[in-house]
Protein backbone atom coordinates (compact mmCIF):
# COMPACT_ATOMS: atom_id res chain seq x y z
CA UNK A 1 0.00 0.00 0.00
CA UNK A 2 1.31 3.46 -0.90
CA UNK A 3 2.88 5.46 1.90
CA UNK A 4 0.55 8.27 2.97
CA UNK A 5 3.07 10.66 4.47
CA UNK A 6 6.02 12.20 2.72
CA UNK A 7 8.61 13.33 5.25
CA UNK A 8 8.02 11.15 8.31
CA UNK A 9 11.23 9.18 7.72
CA UNK A 10 13.25 12.38 7.49
CA UNK A 11 11.77 14.21 10.46
CA UNK A 12 14.82 13.67 12.65
CA UNK A 13 17.37 14.99 10.14
CA UNK A 14 19.09 18.37 10.42
CA UNK A 15 18.33 19.27 6.77
CA UNK A 16 14.54 19.06 7.11
CA UNK A 17 14.22 22.81 7.71
CA UNK A 18 16.14 25.25 5.53
CA UNK A 19 17.71 27.01 8.51
CA UNK A 20 19.12 23.70 9.72
CA UNK A 21 21.09 22.95 6.59
CA UNK A 22 24.89 22.79 6.74
CA UNK A 23 26.21 26.00 5.26
CA UNK A 24 28.69 26.28 2.41
CA UNK A 25 29.35 29.53 0.54
CA UNK A 26 27.92 29.45 -2.97
CA UNK A 27 26.44 25.93 -2.67
CA UNK A 28 22.96 25.21 -4.02
CA UNK A 29 20.50 24.43 -1.25
CA UNK A 30 19.36 21.23 -2.96
CA UNK A 31 23.01 20.12 -2.98
CA UNK A 32 23.14 20.75 0.76
CA UNK A 33 20.09 18.52 1.17
CA UNK A 34 21.95 15.73 -0.65
CA UNK A 35 25.00 16.46 1.51
CA UNK A 36 22.90 15.72 4.58
CA UNK A 37 22.07 12.26 3.23
CA UNK A 38 25.62 11.05 2.55
CA UNK A 39 27.68 9.64 5.47
CA UNK A 40 31.29 10.74 5.95
CA UNK A 41 33.90 8.70 4.11
CA UNK A 42 31.37 6.91 1.90
CA UNK A 43 32.23 5.49 -1.50
CA UNK A 44 30.12 7.64 -3.81
CA UNK A 45 29.24 7.56 -7.50
CA UNK A 46 27.64 10.76 -8.82
CA UNK A 47 25.91 10.07 -12.14
CA UNK A 48 25.32 13.04 -14.41
CA UNK A 49 27.58 15.10 -12.18
CA UNK A 50 27.69 18.17 -14.45
CA UNK A 51 30.48 20.55 -13.51
CA UNK A 52 31.26 18.57 -10.34
CA UNK A 53 29.94 21.11 -7.84
CA UNK A 54 28.04 18.50 -5.80
CA UNK A 55 30.84 15.95 -5.94
CA UNK A 56 33.35 18.60 -4.84
CA UNK A 57 31.06 19.60 -1.95
CA UNK A 58 30.84 15.97 -0.83
CA UNK A 59 34.60 15.58 -1.06
CA UNK A 60 35.32 18.75 0.90
CA UNK A 61 32.59 18.44 3.54
CA UNK A 62 32.14 14.67 3.90
CA UNK A 63 35.54 13.35 2.88
CA UNK A 64 33.92 10.89 0.49
CA UNK A 65 35.76 8.63 -1.91
CA UNK A 66 33.90 10.05 -4.89
CA UNK A 67 33.70 9.15 -8.57
CA UNK A 68 31.59 10.66 -11.32
CA UNK A 69 30.05 9.96 -14.70
CA UNK A 70 29.13 12.85 -16.99
CA UNK A 71 27.79 12.77 -20.54
CA UNK A 72 29.13 16.11 -21.78
CA UNK A 73 32.80 16.67 -22.52
CA UNK A 74 32.51 20.21 -21.12
CA UNK A 75 31.26 18.83 -17.81
CA UNK A 76 34.02 16.25 -17.63
CA UNK A 77 36.64 18.94 -18.25
CA UNK A 78 35.13 21.13 -15.52
CA UNK A 79 35.26 18.20 -13.08
CA UNK A 80 38.84 17.37 -13.94
CA UNK A 81 39.81 20.99 -13.35
CA UNK A 82 38.46 20.57 -9.80
CA UNK A 83 40.62 17.48 -9.32
CA UNK A 84 37.66 15.10 -9.44
CA UNK A 85 37.94 11.56 -10.88
CA UNK A 86 35.19 11.77 -13.51
CA UNK A 87 34.80 9.89 -16.76
CA UNK A 88 32.61 10.54 -19.77
CA UNK A 89 29.70 8.11 -19.83
CA UNK A 90 25.99 7.57 -20.35
CA UNK A 91 23.69 6.41 -17.54
CA UNK A 92 21.49 4.59 -20.04
CA UNK A 93 24.29 2.35 -21.32
CA UNK A 94 27.25 2.32 -18.94
CA UNK A 95 25.76 1.41 -15.55
CA UNK A 96 25.46 -2.22 -16.60
CA UNK A 97 29.26 -2.43 -16.44
CA UNK A 98 29.40 -1.80 -12.68
CA UNK A 99 29.36 -4.75 -10.23
CA UNK A 100 26.78 -5.17 -7.49
CA UNK A 101 27.28 -3.08 -4.32
CA UNK A 102 30.24 -1.24 -5.86
CA UNK A 103 29.42 1.96 -3.92
CA UNK A 104 27.97 2.93 -0.57
CA UNK A 105 25.90 5.73 -2.14
CA UNK A 106 24.92 6.36 -5.76
CA UNK A 107 23.58 9.82 -6.60
CA UNK A 108 21.40 10.82 -9.54
CA UNK A 109 20.69 14.53 -9.11
CA UNK A 110 18.27 16.23 -11.51
CA UNK A 111 19.02 13.60 -14.16
CA UNK A 112 16.54 10.71 -14.12
CA UNK A 113 14.02 12.66 -16.21
CA UNK A 114 16.68 13.04 -18.92
CA UNK A 115 17.40 9.31 -19.25
CA UNK A 116 15.88 7.17 -22.00
CA UNK A 117 14.90 4.29 -19.68
CA UNK A 118 14.31 5.60 -16.13
CA UNK A 119 13.14 2.25 -14.77
CA UNK A 120 16.22 0.38 -16.00
CA UNK A 121 18.49 3.16 -14.73
CA UNK A 122 16.86 3.03 -11.28
CA UNK A 123 17.22 -0.76 -11.16
CA UNK A 124 20.94 -0.43 -11.91
CA UNK A 125 21.34 2.27 -9.23
CA UNK A 126 19.77 0.00 -6.63
CA UNK A 127 22.03 -2.84 -7.73
CA UNK A 128 25.36 -1.02 -7.69
CA UNK A 129 24.74 1.17 -4.62
CA UNK A 130 23.83 0.20 -1.07
CA UNK A 131 21.85 3.45 -0.93
CA UNK A 132 20.59 5.70 -3.72
CA UNK A 133 19.93 9.45 -3.62
CA UNK A 134 17.70 10.78 -6.39
CA UNK A 135 16.38 14.29 -6.96
CA UNK A 136 14.20 15.52 -9.80
CA UNK A 137 11.87 18.38 -10.79
CA UNK A 138 8.22 17.68 -9.96
CA UNK A 139 5.97 17.95 -13.01
CA UNK A 140 2.96 17.85 -10.68
CA UNK A 141 3.81 21.25 -9.11
CA UNK A 142 0.89 23.69 -9.14
CA UNK A 143 2.66 26.16 -11.42
CA UNK A 144 3.24 23.43 -14.00
CA UNK A 145 -0.42 22.42 -13.80
CA UNK A 146 -1.55 26.04 -14.14
CA UNK A 147 0.64 26.64 -17.19
CA UNK A 148 -0.85 23.61 -18.92
CA UNK A 149 -4.42 24.20 -17.78
CA UNK A 150 -4.75 27.95 -18.40
CA UNK A 151 -2.18 28.69 -21.11
CA UNK A 152 -2.05 25.33 -22.84
CA UNK A 153 1.75 25.48 -23.04
CA UNK A 154 4.64 23.40 -21.76
CA UNK A 155 5.85 25.13 -18.58
CA UNK A 156 9.10 27.00 -18.05
CA UNK A 157 9.90 27.26 -14.32
CA UNK A 158 12.85 27.69 -11.96
CA UNK A 159 13.43 23.94 -11.89
CA UNK A 160 12.65 23.42 -15.60
CA UNK A 161 14.10 26.57 -17.18
CA UNK A 162 14.42 25.46 -20.82
CA UNK A 163 11.73 25.60 -23.47
CA UNK A 164 10.30 22.27 -24.67
CA UNK A 165 12.43 22.35 -27.83
CA UNK A 166 15.66 22.91 -25.89
CA UNK A 167 15.27 20.81 -22.75
CA UNK A 168 17.11 17.54 -22.17
CA UNK A 169 14.12 16.30 -20.13
CA UNK A 170 12.32 13.54 -22.00
CA UNK A 171 10.50 11.71 -19.18
CA UNK A 172 8.79 14.27 -16.98
CA UNK A 173 7.36 12.74 -13.81
CA UNK A 174 5.59 13.81 -10.65
CA UNK A 175 6.47 12.94 -7.08
CA UNK A 176 3.63 10.43 -7.01
CA UNK A 177 4.80 8.91 -10.30
CA UNK A 178 8.23 8.36 -8.78
CA UNK A 179 6.78 6.78 -5.65
CA UNK A 180 4.90 4.39 -7.91
CA UNK A 181 8.10 3.50 -9.77
CA UNK A 182 9.86 2.82 -6.46
CA UNK A 183 7.10 0.39 -5.50
CA UNK A 184 7.31 -1.29 -8.91
CA UNK A 185 11.07 -1.96 -8.73
CA UNK A 186 11.08 -2.76 -5.02
CA UNK A 187 12.95 0.33 -3.83
CA UNK A 188 12.47 1.07 -0.13
CA UNK A 189 12.08 4.79 0.59
CA UNK A 190 14.17 5.51 3.69
CA UNK A 191 13.94 9.29 3.65
CA UNK A 192 12.24 11.82 1.41
CA UNK A 193 11.54 15.52 1.28
CA UNK A 194 9.98 18.04 -1.09
CA UNK A 195 11.77 21.27 -1.96
CA UNK A 196 10.14 24.61 -2.71
CA UNK A 197 10.92 26.74 -5.77
CA UNK A 198 14.04 28.09 -4.04
CA UNK A 199 15.31 24.59 -3.35
CA UNK A 200 14.53 24.73 0.38
CA UNK A 201 13.15 21.65 2.15
CA UNK A 202 9.57 21.79 3.37
CA UNK A 203 9.40 20.93 7.05
CA UNK A 204 5.83 19.69 7.29
CA UNK A 205 4.72 16.06 7.21
CA UNK A 206 1.78 15.94 4.81
CA UNK A 207 0.02 13.45 2.50
CA UNK A 208 1.68 12.61 -0.82
CA UNK A 209 -0.92 14.53 -2.84
CA UNK A 210 -0.02 17.73 -0.99
CA UNK A 211 3.69 17.46 -1.74
CA UNK A 212 2.85 16.50 -5.30
CA UNK A 213 1.00 19.81 -5.64
CA UNK A 214 3.31 22.12 -3.66
CA UNK A 215 6.80 20.62 -4.07
CA UNK A 216 8.91 21.95 -6.94
CA UNK A 217 11.43 19.12 -6.50
CA UNK A 218 11.59 15.76 -4.78
CA UNK A 219 14.63 14.27 -3.04
CA UNK A 220 14.63 10.58 -2.09
CA UNK A 221 16.97 8.28 -0.21
CA UNK A 222 16.37 4.70 -1.37
CA UNK A 223 17.56 1.21 -0.56
CA UNK A 224 17.07 -2.04 -2.42
CA UNK A 225 13.99 -3.99 -1.41
CA UNK A 226 11.65 -6.46 -3.08
CA UNK A 227 9.99 -5.73 -6.45
CA UNK A 228 6.23 -5.64 -6.65
CA UNK A 229 4.91 -9.04 -7.74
Amino acid sequence: METERFTDAASDTPWEAAEGLPREAGARIDHLVVLGLVPPGARVLDIGCGDGSLLALLRDRRGVDGRGIELSREGVNACLSRGLPVIQGDADTDLANYPDDAFDVVILSQTIQATRNPRIVLEHLLRIGRQVVISFPNFGHWRVRAELAFRGRMPVTETMPEAWYETANIHHCTIRDFVGLCRLVGARIEKATALDVRGRPMRFSMPWWFWNLIGAQGVFLLRRGRPKS
